[in-house]
């Protein structure tokens, strides 16, 4: 540990751990009656993937850059040396979207609305910044204890500005189709995953999906967006062509970030408390053979980045090391 950061903070419980550090509550001895985060990174632990290397230099530089964003996870400390980053946040104890999702069988339009628009004002923000995210899924997306969003993990972040971004990163489910083909892309691939995550919010499975993750990844390249009678018959037309926009293959015809905040849908015209996806007919009947039980669809995603060409000559290995750590 560092010594500096035991001086200015006590590290209590264990709140997890990811794949190379954990995350601690702590509190200042100055301020006692206040609670963060402290995400501590091993660095012995890291590959020699510069990737992976990057990922130490760029969060703590993205996230203080969006320090005035109310819907950023906050960054208030950072302490480095050696063996060790410690990254001192926001403590965030209302879970995560991934865990709403696993446990809750149904989202109703306003629910889904509110989530929609605090994450897509973030995104937003982001990109009036020139950053883009890039790796926007559900584990990334927390509630602090009032309930308010905050959007984390800005690893696979990168700063853009009138050249287009290159390079494979992403998830498995919400990885915008333009990335997956290796060529150059902009910021629109951070309202392509917000798209994905409103359509699972309204159906209870993902858009595009397969048995693993190559067939997943064809499926986002190949299949078209479609809205089964049996998940959205009681979804709104509103709702269904705002996930039109957000979800549109052509990254040209697709919304902006600020086009999606600015579309009527997304102030009161669908915040309405009808509009519910009824439980019976996600999680049972002929719909189970066709896209599997949606709790465990969802228990599949997340996990690191896999570009396609990576994971297409072994898919069984890489399979297992989508499950979320």
């Amino acid at each position: 540990m560092c010594d500096t950061l035991n001086n200015d903070y006590h590290l209590c419980e264990e709140l997890g751990r990811g794949r190379f550090g954990v995350v601690h509550r702590c509190y200042s001895p100055s301020s006692s009656s206040s609670s963060f985060a402290c995400k501590s990174i091993a660095k012995r632990d890291l590959s020699s993937d510069p990737t992976d290397r990057r990922c130490l230099d760029v969060e703590p530089k993205i996230l203080r850059l969006l320090s005035a964003c109310p819907n950023v996870l906050r960054l208030h400390d950072v302490y480095d040396n050696d063996d060790y980053l410690h990254l001192v946040t926001d403590l965030c104890d209302g879970g995560d979207l991934f865990d709403r999702l696993s446990s809750s069988p149904r989202f109703s339009e306003r629910d889904a609305a509110r989530v929609i628009s605090q994450l897509m004002s973030a995104v937003a923000f982001c990109h009036r910044a020139g950053v883009a995210h890039r790796d926007i899924k559900p584990d990334n997306i927390l509630f602090d204890s009032r309930g308010a969003l905050k959007l984390a993990d800005f690893g696979s972040a990168e700063l853009f500005g009138a050249e287009e971004m290159t390079g494979v990163v992403g998830t498995p489910y919400y990885v915008a189709p333009e990335v997956l083909m290796g060529g150059n892309y902009d910021e629109k691939v951070d309202v392509w995953s917000a798209g994905v995550i409103l359509y699972m919010m309204l159906a209870g499975v993902p858009p595009f999906y397969g048995d693993g993750p190559v067939e997943t990844f064809e499926a986002v390249l190949r299949e078209r967006l479609r809205f089964p009678t049996k998940l959205f018959r009681s979804v709104s037309p509103e709702a269904k062509d705002l996930l039109r926009k957000m979800i549109c293959k052509d990254a040209c015809r697709r919304f902006s970030a600020e086009q999606v905040l600015s579309k009527p849908s997304m102030d009161n015209e669908w915040r309405r408390e009808g509009g519910v996806v009824e439980a019976e007919m996600v999680c049972k009947g002929d719909l189970l053979s066709q896209a599997g039980e949606p709790q465990r669809m969802v228990s599949k995603i997340g996990g690191r980045r896999y570009s396609y060409a990576s994971i297409k000559n072994k898919p069984r290995s890489v399979y297992l090391m989508l499950v979320r750590f």
